[in-house]
């Protein structure tokens, strides 16, 4: 069969590979994609926001599975564009991508299926003062989440009140574009983050392996947040209790939500959770794969990726047994000097057919008449599999020595709270 992939950074490459594998794949097409997903699948120079354009492109080359990669399309309607046309898309409808299109909406719709999640309240500009009394009654750090979407990056966590009102106040002028028209407030929860995914195919699901990404630019988790700037799983504090729990408190009635509101979904769901004393709760959904958590949960799952995709159509996911690769997982991006603020593109990017016993994913990369070039904040993600964490660990930062681009950055210390001290 034809795929289709949508996007271009690290998960759309990890994603591609896993395709690729597949032995039920004739042809498999990536728009636009990047330098490294060229030597797996054909790149298509397209806009992911042009549907017509691309469903003329499915049409002409008979694709079967439509495979959403970012957020943009599928809160665009992506999926609801294609639905009298002769594809799968894998992603949910325009109204199920409330869930992560806008923070506001997830935070009442947790509300409303007692889904546990931190207290909050949500303003607009016109309701500055009230958000500034609001903040004043809470406690530092003061959690500060744009509504809409903004490329991982619209959480502020910060110690000082006048701070946080000054950070605010730039939000609403416009720091996020349309994406901070309403903000949310919300109590701060101190614990250990982690991802979980599901393969949800509109009536039962499969929870796939957990994840951690680490989204704080500087290592001790400091600094900015980024996209993410590495990953790994599983997590070795989710064993089978927690996991029941966030079964039992989280997906279930998460689930429930999404069919009782009559929300059409066929794809992947993220639920971003903080473990608070051995509880979760969630700290926001997303509706797709996560990035660069992607990079390590797909090559964990020994599952042909094809086979999933057919059991969504029919809703059949429950007859599928997620078969885990029991080795350790992790990756380390390497990122562009400044990000996620301002930083150059173009640098030449050496030494990658020196790399050996990792899988390097691409994100930001094109190709010059020079060689493959840095084209985005996050440029590569080096995976690689293990007995331990520590073991893959070591292969990845060997290998990275070996590559090389003007203002290369990536940190030293993913995995650091479960490394063996």
């Amino acid at each position: 069969m034809n795929v289709l992939v949508i996007g271009s950074g690290g998960r759309e490459h990890a994603l591609l590979w896993k395709i690729h594998n597949s032995k039920k794949l004739k042809k498999l097409f990536a728009i636009p994609g990047n330098a490294g997903t060229r030597i797996i699948a054909e790149n298509v120079n397209l806009s992911v926001n042009d549907f017509s354009a691309i469903a003329k492109f499915v049409e002409q080359n008979n694709i079967r599975f439509l495979v959403v990669g970012p957020e943009q399309p599928l809160v665009d309607g992506i999926f609801d564009y294609f639905i009298d046309k002769d594809v799968f898309v894998i992603g949910p409808s325009k109204a199920a991508a409330q869930l992560e299109g806008s923070k506001a909406f997830a935070k009442a719709f947790m509300k409303k299926y007692g889904i546990p999640t931190a207290s909050y309240k949500s303003f607009n500009f016109s309701q500055i003062k009230d958000a500034y009394k609001f903040l004043e009654i809470l406690e530092p750090p003061y959690v500060l989440k744009v509504s809409g979407l903004a490329a991982g990056k619209g959480v502020l966590i910060l110690d000082d009140l006048q701070k946080a009102k000054s950070e605010l106040k730039s939000i609403f002028e416009g720091r996020f574009g349309q994406a901070g028209e309403t903000v949310i407030i919300e109590q701060f929860l101190r614990g250990i983050e982690l991802s979980v995914f599901i393969v949800f195919d509109g009536k039962n699901y499969k929870i796939l392996p957990t994840s951690k990404d680490y989204k704080k630019i500087n290592e001790g988790d400091t600094g900015p947040n980024t996209g993410g700037m590495g990953a790994i799983s599983p997590i070795p504090i989710a064993d089978n209790i927690f996991m029941q729990k966030v079964e039992d408190k989280i997906i279930s009635p998460t689930i429930e939500g999404i069919i009782n509101e009559g929300f059409f979904y066929r794809g992947f769901l993220y639920f971003g959770l903080m473990v608070v004393d051995g509880e979760p709760f969630v700290l926001e959904y997303n509706v797709r794969l996560g990035d660069p958590e992607t990079q390590v949960v797909l090559p964990r799952i020994k599952n042909d990726i094809l086979d999933l995709f057919e059991a969504m159509v029919y809703q059949e996911i429950d007859k599928l047994e997620i078969e885990e690769d029991k080795r350790v997982a992790a990756t380390v991006v390497l990122a562009s000097q400044g990000y996620p603020g301002k930083y150059e593109k173009g640098k030449l990017i050496t030494g990658l057919e020196n790399v050996n016993n990792v899988i390097v994913f691409h994100s930001g990369t094109s190709l010059s008449a020079d060689g493959i070039i840095t084209n985005g904040g996050r440029v590569l993600s080096i995976t690689a599999l293990n007995n331990s964490l520590e073991q893959a660990l070591e292969q990845i930062y060997t290998e990275i020595e070996k590559i090389n681009f003007n203002g290369k950055y990536f940190r030293k210390d993913i995995g650091y709270e479960f490394l063996k001290k």
